[in-house]
């Protein structure tokens, strides 16, 4: 019995030690990308396992990192009209949105996404795809180890430089180039807006060959763009009246 106990106690320690080792790395990995552009994300190095596995010869990632100065300001507010509009204002969670979801999927109705920016910023640089109770407790974590190490618009800025965009396209940097052949820049309001409109399937719809959803959705993105009150609402003070989503 008495033998037992030290062994047990050194498990404890050895896990406890483990955790802490776990917590310090994983805050410092994500203190350092606060400074320094991740140059691949999780979900990307997913997408190339999953080319090799399946024998995809002619497919090509691509991808590069612009920063928030060169890109269009209308990129970041279309993302945020479409995907998250709270997003200057919560911190890390729409408990709102999550409601809602719930209630949708108590009344049989059909599933609402609930994940804000921050959320999907912290899936694609650290997480795999998937909806496991595990890869959602882990996301949890790193959206609040995010938002308590970055500033918003460090968050928005890493969302729109990873967020897969296209079949192997990701980033604003490699869909300008792709779909409209300009550079971040000089991407207009309707460009942006269609960019956006994609991101509920990107390997299905194309920003430069919109279907009528697609259009339809980035008209919808850009009206919200102008009632949000432009580019200027990401340094805004109030929130939206209206924040739904279509």
């Amino acid at each position: 019995m008495t033998s037992r106990r030290p062994f047990a106690a050194r498990l404890l320690r050895s896990i406890i030690l483990v955790a802490v080792a776990w917590l310090a790395l994983s805050w410092l990995i994500v203190l350092i990308l606060r400074f320094v552009p991740p140059w691949t994300s999780a979900v990307m190095m997913e997408r190339q396992v999953g080319a090799l596995i399946h024998g995809e010869k002619d497919f090509h990632l691509q991808h590069h990192w612009v920063p928030w100065s060169q890109v269009s300001p209308y990129v970041p507010l279309a993302m945020v009209a479409g995907e998250d509009q709270k997003f200057p204002f919560h911190h890390g969670f729409d408990f709102d949105s999550i409601q809602d979801a719930v209630d949708a999927a108590d009344e049989g109705r059909r599933l609402r996404g609930a994940s804000t920016i921050s959320q999907q910023t912290a899936k694609n640089l650290f997480l795999w795809n998937g909806r496991s109770f595990v890869r959602k407790g882990l996301e949890a974590y790193f959206t609040v180890l995010i938002e308590l190490t970055w500033p918003k618009q460090r968050i928005l800025e890493v969302y729109m430089n990873m967020a897969e965009l296209g079949d192997g396209i990701y980033g604003v940097g490699a869909a300008s180039d792709a779909f409209f052949h300009v550079p971040p820049a000089r991407l207009s309001a309707a460009q942006a807006a269609r960019l956006a409109a994609v991101l509920p399937s990107p390997r299905r719809f194309h920003a430069d060959r919109p279907t009528a959803y697609v259009q339809s959705r980035a008209d919808w993105i850009q009206q919200q763009m102008a009632q949000l009150g432009g580019p200027g609402y990401l340094q805004g003070r109030q929130q939206p009246r209206d924040t739904r989503r279509r």
